[in-house]
């Protein structure tokens, strides 16, 4: 039997669910607590959050928790592995576009907005815990450290419980432990939702056995601004959300930050992914803007309804 507890946070779908029902509560809180942990140390809306304290810190170097050393740890190992497509530095762009709030609070006004300056500004001393960013430069961990959240607790349910555990957070998902029979059962499609209702657009459903999948999409985290329809997904080289050639990349990957950081790439670069794609050798679901559906690397054929 499988149990499971979804609720909302960080304007997105949370989901934790276990293979042994009786550790359903634990599973809850230690998610709950590793999410609040990483909201203050990374969260662009909070005052007091490390993220804050670093991008006020105007070039000196900052001491920072063994946590934010990590989450800015795979930010960079993304950026560096995408050639810059998924960059920690485009946080100012974010603010420019609209999105220095929560989402739900985001309000009408002109775009001011520019390229990120790039993720080797950014200097980090893992060992001593302490990090260094250019002047003016506002970090972004958003992507890969919701991913990270996501492997995390999975693992931490695993490793506290015994239970074989999925994590979902909004189109993030890790999966740890000993599944269900035949795997975990998972939809894809643009915009994660109840996967007891009927999808609403292009879906597809697959198995995980163990790692992580990914969804990057679109048609999620929205806004307008200045007459623009605009979304949470930036070109470092514009400041812009990237010109549209796939609205939902979904990928699979021994990790679901590296299914992330994939997905990701995939929306900036659009159909200059191939490439990329090819030496990743991983499981990719692309959907076009009008709803036609690519496949590479292994993902299993769709199959109509």
């Amino acid at each position: 039997m499988i149990a499971a507890a979804d609720w909302t946070a960080w304007t997105c779908r949370v989901r934790v669910a276990v293979t042994d029902p009786a550790a359903l509560d634990e599973a809850r809180a230690l998610l709950t607590d590793l999410m609040a942990d990483v909201d203050l140390a990374a969260s662009r809306f909070r005052e007091d959050s490390e993220l804050a304290a670093v991008d006020a810190a105007n070039g000196d170097w900052t001491p920072i928790s063994p946590l934010f050393t990590e989450l800015l740890a795979v930010a960079l190992r993304g950026a560096r592995l995408t050639d810059g497509d998924v960059d920690p530095t485009v946080g100012a762009a974010l603010a420019g576009l609209g999105y220095d709030r929560d989402l739900t609070e985001v309000m009408d006004g002109v775009v001011v907005t520019g390229p990120a300056p790039g993720w080797r500004t950014i200097e980090l001393d893992a060992e001593g815990c302490r990090v260094r960013v250019a002047p003016g430069v506002r970090l972004d961990l958003g992507a890969t450290a919701k991913a990270w959240t996501a492997d995390t607790g999975a693992g931490a349910v695993t490793a506290a419980t015994g239970s074989g555990c999925l994590v979902s957070i909004g189109g993030d998902i890790a999966v740890s432990g000993p599944g269900p029979d035949g795997g975990w059962r998972i939809r894809v499609e643009d915009v994660t939702s109840d996967p007891d209702a009927a999808p609403a657009g292009p879906s597809a459903v697959v198995t995980l056995h163990d790692g992580g999948l990914a969804t990057s999409s679109t048609r999620v985290r929205r806004w307008q601004r200045d007459g623009l329809w605009l979304n949470h997904l930036i070109d470092p080289r514009t400041g812009m959300p990237p010109a549209t050639a796939w609205r939902t990349v979904s990928a699979a990957a021994g990790t679901c930050v590296d299914a992330n950081v994939l997905s990701t790439a995939a929306v900036v670069r659009g159909h200059q992914i191939w490439p990329l794609l090819r030496e990743a050798r991983l499981p990719v679901r692309l959907v076009t803007p009008d709803g036609q559906v690519l496949t590479a690397g292994g993902w299993p054929e769709e199959r109509a309804a």
